[in-house]
């Protein structure tokens, strides 16, 4: 069985639709955490969708797992420097 590749899906008001510049933090809607990019883009639609006529809402899928692991993110694994 492969490692799950963790997924986070929150979503809120943004200052402006087309950044995300979330207008308060505190007021963020987590949606959850996912094992597969599938089941959070299905979060996702389902959580944007419910918001469809709120141009100001905005929810994101966040790719955990690229955070978690440097060498995901990089490419490489990171150089460890000896003192």
């Amino acid at each position: 069985m492969s490692k799950p590749l963790l997924h986070l899906v929150f979503g809120g008001e943004v200052t402006d639709p087309r950044g995300m510049d979330f207008s308060d933090i505190r007021k963020l809607d987590l949606v959850g955490i996912f094992p597969s990019y599938a089941e959070a883009f299905k979060a996702w639609r389902a959580a944007s969708q419910r918001h469809v006529d709120q141009a100001n809402i905005k929810y994101v899928v966040v790719h955990l797992h690229r955070m978690l692991d440097p060498a995901e993110m990089h490419g490489e694994a990171p150089i460890e420097v000896e003192d």
